[in-house]
Order: C-alpha cells, then structure tokens, then sequence
C-alpha cells in the first residue's frame, strides 16, 4: 500500500472518494464543512447548478472574537448555517464531512444544524 505524503494529502484524498458518491442536488443540497486550526466554515451548495445556497463560517462579524471553545463556536456556526439555509428554502441536506473525521467540532456543528431544523 502507497503512502501518502501528509496528513492534509491524505484528508484530500479521503474527501475525493466521498464525493465520488456523494453530490448535492436541488431537492437535497450538501452541507459541506471545512475545519482549519482556527476556524470551522459551513456551506449549503446546490451541485447541480454549482450555486451556494447558505453559509457561515466563525471569520463572520456576528461569530469573531467570542469567548468560546472550538466546539462552541463550530455549535454557533452549525445553527447559523440551519437558519440560513431554512431561509433559502432548504430543510434536507447531505453532510459532507470533508474526508475529516466525525467527531468534536465537526459532529458539534452537525448536532447544532440537526436541532435547529435541518434533517439530514
């Protein structure tokens, strides 16, 4: 078995082969979330005419410099992303992980997102 260079390559590589079967359409957007060191960005993109439909990120105004955990924060982003989507008209969605794995912040915005209306 070949092995890949870094950690980053690896998740890349991983987030390639999920999105071979997973694709986000009109009826059924994808809630695809990204993780950094710092920051945790949520989006509902519509694959079908490469639109995004709603987003929200912890670099946004209303988000930045609050006192919290990562965790928190990915929670607050989660339920952001929930409301704007429902906003736009979206109440189901497939979440895209991103080849990261599904715990701590990722599962946090997730559970967050779930219990402000969005179904997965």
């Amino acid at each position: 078995m070949t092995q890949v260079a870094t950690r980053g390559a690896a998740r890349r590589k991983r987030h390639e082969r999920i999105r071979l079967h997973l694709a986000g359409s009109e009826a059924r957007p994808r809630l695809a979330v990204f993780r950094s060191l710092n920051h945790i960005y949520a989006q509902v993109i519509d694959d079908a005419s490469g639109t995004t439909l709603a987003a929200a990120s912890t670099v946004e105004k209303e988000l930045k410099g609050s006192k919290q955990t990562k965790s928190e924060e990915a929670a607050a982003v989660g339920k952001l992303v929930a409301q704007r989507a429902k906003a736009a008209g979206v109440e189901r969605v497939v979440f895209d992980r991103a080849g990261f794995r599904y715990h701590g912040r990722i599962k946090s915005l997730a559970d967050a997102a779930r219990e402000a209306g969005l179904e997965f």
